[in-house]
């Protein structure tokens, strides 16, 4: 549904969640004409995709819009009621890097359009190398049907970077395989154990080559250093070999048999730099000069597709020495530092005319850049003048509450509450006899739902109901922009996320009123026990019990791990609650949520 409400607004490719299954995304490709990406490579969230507010909660950088701080890959501890712990490493959160090299077969017979590959805060040489294997497997597949990736090639790949792989959700990996719970980042690959530590050197028995300027890593310790010395019998040496057995300085608490991994190879790096340079592709291009005395001075590039024309100044007369041909051609012919190179170049000149090499050398730079700008890729884009007619709201002061049990219900029906949400189906059949009763339909939904009563939605695939009383913070709504948007699909009411202060909503209500001479129908939640995030994977089935379980950071929070109708939820350890909620009514909210889950209701009020 979130695929075909968005063919509807017009968009042309979707990027799916990463938690869909290859079965899920061959469904919706059968019903939708929209192009389809899909992240195939590189580090994975452990939380669905844009519904993740602990990096928010912890670190106040939001996580769903770009600024996450990587809460998953922080030390936690699991424990029960009882303070007993369940993990032995350190990281119960931090995800293995996805890796689909070997399957892109399956991705392709798909019909998935592109393939999308992490490349953000990575080197060169990373995005280069990874690229490249996966160009390889994608054409050997096309051309022979079957993927032609080495042992070689994977070694390369974890070498480069890796936390351990996985094939993830895409591939309905084992649960168990998704987490790499030892460390959280780069493990590079083993080559050797140690055999000896004292006197600030370890002695490493090698199974795979070790250079100068490689990075090393101790793992059991994270103790890790550059190699700037080694040697091999008493002797300084600069390389060494499978089955030999080297020493380097590193002090620190090193056992025998401790695992020593490579995380930089200076080897692979310069092959990959030396790659690039000696594959550095040219666009081959035809220019035309033009040096005529009294005239603008004229520069035409063409690349077969595009063509550009700039002109400058005015050619003078040769006072003393005139421009030669060479002299133009060599100022012209300077692309070093472009992805230019003339195939030919046609030198229109008078013999007595005469420019600076400045002038040539300016008209050749803005000549490449305007090409640079005709070359990209872009979208003749409608140009108009923004406006939306949007009904007023009247600013009604109204409550609601969200309940999740009948007992809870018998307490709140007497209460001044306009609505009343539930998310539980069986619940809702009880009680919605009451017609202040509102079904909340989940934030995750992996097929087709829509619904002829009345619904508040949590995810985009919801805007394909027709009666949709109000929309849920996991919409991320942040501006005045997104509200106007859900007013005009039929959202009466837009809840806001919690990641909004009092002063911006303050700003976002004035935006809204000077844009669209209307005010809003905004939704607040005053109380709740915030899911900070939701997760396909199954930590209870990781640690193989049923207890109630509690991920707890280094201060000691202890945040409530909730398995709820196939998903893990992780609620927040301190209530959310903003006590000067009536203030918000003032700022322009019409509606104020207090949520009783998990909660004692008489104690919040």
């Amino acid at each position: 549904d979130g695929v075909k409400f968005c063919e509807k607004m017009g968009i042309k490719r979707v990027v799916l969640a990463r938690e869909c299954s290859l079965d899920n995304i061959k469904n919706i490709k059968k019903n939708t004409n929209l192009e389809i990406e899909v992240f195939v490579h590189g580090a994975l969230c452990i939380s669905y995709s844009g519904e993740c507010l602990m990096s928010s909660l912890i670190g106040g950088r939001s996580g769903n819009r770009g600024a996450c701080a990587g809460s998953c890959r922080l030390p936690y501890k699991i424990e029960d009621a009882m303070n007993h712990k369940y993990n032995s490493n350190d990281y119960p959160l931090s995800t293995k890097d996805l890796c689909t090299l070997e399957n892109i077969g399956d991705l392709i017979d798909a019909g998935i359009d592109s393939l999308k590959i992490e490349g953000r805060m990575k080197r060169p040489e990373y995005v280069y190398l990874i690229v490249s294997l996966y160009r390889k497997a994608i054409d050997t597949y096309v051309n022979n049907h079957k993927i032609d990736i080495s042992s070689n090639d994977i070694k390369d790949m974890k070498k480069i970077f890796n936390r351990g792989f996985t094939k993830g959700f895409l591939l309905n990996e084992n649960n168990n395989n998704i987490v790499g719970t030892y460390r959280p980042n780069h493990l590079g690959i083993e080559i050797g154990k140690v055999i000896n530590c004292k006197n600030g050197f370890v002695t490493v028995s090698l199974t795979d080559e070790l250079n100068l300027g490689d990075g090393v890593r101790i793992i059991e310790r994270d103790l890790g250093c550059t190699i700037t010395i080694m040697y091999k019998d008493h002797k300084r040496v600069e390389c060494a070999k499978k089955g030999e057995i080297i020493s380097f300085p590193l002090d620190g608490m090193i056992k025998r048999n401790d695992t020593l991994v490579k995380t930089t190879d200076q080897k692979q790096l310069r092959k990959i730099e030396k790659t690039i340079k000696d594959n550095n592709h040219k666009v081959f291009i035809q220019g035309k000069i033009v040096v005529k005395k009294g005239l603008p001075l004229t520069l035409i590039l063409n690349d077969n597709k595009k063509e550009i024309v700039i002109e400058k100044g005015i050619v003078n007369q040769a006072l003393n020495y005139p421009l030669t041909e060479l002299d133009i051609r060599k100022q012209i012919d300077r692309l070093g530092n472009t992805i230019y190179k003339f195939s030919n170049l046609e030198i229109d000149m008078d013999k007595d005319a005469f420019v600076s090499n400045k002038d040539l050398n300016d008209i050749r730079r803005e000549a490449c850049t305007l090409l640079d700008d005709k070359r990209l890729y872009s979208i003749n884009y409608k140009k108009d003048t923004y406006n939306r007619k949007l009904e007023e709201f009247y600013q009604d002061k109204i409550l609601c509450c969200l309940i999740d049990t009948k007992d809870t219900y018998e307490k709140v029906k007497n209460d001044n509450y306009q609505y009343i949400y539930v998310e539980n189906n069986n619940l809702y059949e009880q009680i919605k006899g009451d017609d202040r009763v509102i079904l909340k339909l989940p934030k995750v939904i992996e097929h087709s739902r829509t619904v002829n009563y009345p619904v508040m939605i949590s995810e985009l695939g919801g805007l394909e109901n027709k009666n949709i009383i109000a929309s849920d913070f996991s919409l991320n709504v942040v501006n005045s922009y997104a509200v106007a948007l859900l007013h005009s699909l039929g959202v009466s009411r837009v809840t806001l996320s919690y990641e909004l202060t009092k002063v911006q909503i303050e700003r976002m209500v004035k935006a809204y009123h000077e844009r669209y001479n209307s005010l809003p129908n905004l939704e607040i939640i005053a109380y709740s026990k915030v899911e900070a995030m939701i997760t396909k994977f199954n930590i209870n089935k990781y640690y193989n019990t049923n207890n109630q379980l509690f991920l707890v950071d280094k201060f000691a929070n202890k945040y409530l791990i909730e398995e709820r109708n196939g998903f893990t939820y992780i609620i927040d350890y301190k209530d959310h609650w903003l006590k000067d909620y009536q203030d918000y009514y003032n700022i322009g909210v019409s509606s104020i949520r207090f949520e009783f889950k998990n909660t004692d209701y008489k104690k919040i009020l």
